[in-house]
């Protein structure tokens, strides 16, 4: 179970809902390297506000796994399945986790968003995200950095000063307070339960 000296790709790994942290927690300590990506959440008591980590992919958590010997992780408690084509699981790309990753770490305001398929793309050229690219939305607090898991059709917003912001496509020049990103509408976000009988990317794939 162990990955030992190669670096597996990362899979996404459809949990029970509220499991998610459990079966991190679980395949962790068997050894496999796990990832789940949470925002903070302020919830009321009846007697304090308390901040809780509430996952930013409902259900899903991400794992680095031998795709020819996931048994082990299928057989994990709270695991259901692992997303992928038909019967062969699909890796997730590694920019896509690293940049996630980047933005948990930055300590900036990190939230849900609808999947984002077109739009303004830059690169952020300064601040905690430097050499970070996706996509720039404009809302009335400011803009938001929407990065995306392309395979289960999910994104994630951070906060971003535009300062930190040059265009991807073409020189390192920043965006001037002048000159805002174009809003963008964003499409709603896909259903991630696909079926089985699809064969298209998104698939779950279920225990054998």
């Amino acid at each position: 179970m162990l990955t030992g000296a190669k670096q597996w790709p990362w899979f996404a790994i459809l949990a029970r809902t509220g499991r998610e942290m459990n079966a991190t927690l679980l395949l962790e300590n068997v050894g496999y390297e796990c990832y789940l990506p949470v925002s903070k959440l302020a919830r009321q008591w009846s007697d304090r506000v308390k901040e809780i980590d509430v996952p930013l992919f409902p259900g899903y958590l991400f794992c680095r796994m031998n795709p020819h010997d996931r048994l082990p992780v299928l057989m994990t408690p709270g695991v259901i399945q692992i997303v992928g084509v038909g019967k062969t699981p699909i890796p997730i790309a590694e920019e896509e986790i690293a940049a996630i990753q980047r933005a948990g770490k930055s300590g900036l305001p990190t939230m849900p968003w609808p999947y984002l398929e077109v739009g303004q793309v830059v690169h952020i050229a300064q601040g905690p995200l430097h050499g970070v690219t996706g996509i720039v939305v404009k809302i009335k607090s400011g803009l938001k950095l929407v990065l995306s898991v392309s395979l289960l059709q999910r994104s994630v917003a951070v906060e971003i000063d535009r300062r930190w912001i040059s265009n991807a496509g073409g020189g390192a020049k920043p965006l001037s307070a002048e000159s805002d990103p174009d809003p963008i509408r964003p499409k709603p976000a896909h259903s991630v339960h696909f079926a089985a009988a699809q064969g298209r990317v998104g698939e779950a794939i279920a225990s054998e």
